[in-house]
């Protein structure tokens, strides 16, 4: 097996003095940080924290926008017009670009986070919405969506560079979704059935649903989410096989 793939994570969603997640032990697994920019999680000290640890370790850095909403983590649905979408996205991955050019690095990338993720790929306009929120702050960031969603087309059809998300410790839906928090078979917790997931996919371009049944899919990057129950153990597995197998870790580019 040769190729290469980005892997991915959630970072800086700590928040004063509530730490959240295992930020300390996976930058050293990962290629590419998705930072929170203070809405869901984060604040100007974590994220200039985060900022510099990324720059230092050569990880990729990207904003990572949610719904104002620290008190659910941002995994709860807001509804609100396109014009607030497009705004509030402009203004988080914009606070981000601060602290990246404090420290002297290029933002990579933007990936909505949670429950604007979620109902970003089921809902166009609220894509578009995002869309155009990155493209007007700059049009060279790579946009990080789930292929065959409402916002990964959004955002090839707002003219930014686009790559295909897949995530290690979630389950599919047959139609391609991720099955929702709280429900059976929403995490994948066990480093061993990771890495085979992982592997298959990487080999095979199919990945097992919920329901048992294959999905065929292509993928640029792989998330983890830093609070998941194990996830340094679940990526330090996957990153060590996918070494093994001859997959070469790297940061993603657009397409």
């Amino acid at each position: 097996m040769s190729r290469t793939i980005d892997l991915n994570s959630d970072l800086g969603e700590a928040f004063g003095a509530h730490q959240v997640g295992y930020d300390a032990e996976l930058f050293d697994l990962i290629s590419s940080a998705n930072v929170a920019c203070g809405w869901h999680g984060g604040d100007p000290r974590v994220m200039e924290r985060t900022v510099r640890t990324c720059m230092e370790k050569g990880i990729a850095i990207g904003a990572h926008p949610g719904y104002a909403d620290l008190v659910g983590f941002g995994r709860r649905e807001i509804r609100m017009s396109p014009d607030e979408a497009r705004t509030d996205t402009l203004y988080q991955t914009a606070a981000l670009d601060g602290f990246c050019r404090a420290a002297g690095v290029k933002m990579h990338h933007v990936k909505a986070h949670g429950a604007f993720y979620n109902a970003a790929v089921k809902d166009r306009t609220l894509s578009d919405a995002i869309a155009a929120g990155v493209k007007s702050f700059d049009p060279s960031l790579v946009m990080l969506a789930q292929p065959g969603t409402h916002l990964f087309a959004a955002s090839v059809a707002a003219g930014l560079p686009t790559a295909r998300e897949g995530f290690i410790d979630r389950g599919y839906n047959p139609d391609g979704t991720l099955v929702a928090r709280g429900t059976p078979g929403a995490l994948i917790t066990d480093p061993s059935e990771a890495s085979e997931r992982v592997l298959r996919l990487m080999q095979d371009g199919r990945l097992r649903a919920v329901d048992g049944t294959d999905l065929e899919l292509e993928v640029d990057s792989l998330c983890i989410h830093s609070d998941t129950p194990g996830a340094v153990a679940v990526l330090t597995r996957v990153r060590e096989d996918l070494e093994k197998a001859g997959v070469r870790i790297a940061t993603f580019a657009g397409r």
